[in-house]
């Protein structure tokens, strides 16, 4: 047996263990995490996302302060 047929088992048994995995795509955990809103304008943001970036959107789309746009946010 030849180092070809060797490979083309191996891809068939990689085949077989990788088919049984779901999507890896993360776009629905990512929406599920986005549940910082402006109540200026509805734009949504991550839960991660930190004061600075918040106040920084308020300051530069609305003319207005962190606590006006984002009255939830705790710091």
């Amino acid at each position: 047996m030849g180092n070809g047929a060797k490979a083309a088992q191996k891809r068939e048994r990689n085949a077989s263990k990788n088919a049984d995995k779901g999507p890896t795509s993360r776009s629905k955990v990512n929406e599920a995490a986005k549940n910082i809103v402006c109540l200026t304008c509805r734009q949504t943001f991550l839960l991660t996302t930190r004061a600075p970036a918040l106040e920084e959107h308020a300051q530069n789309k609305h003319s207005k302060t962190l606590a006006e746009c984002f009255p939830g946010f705790a710091k």
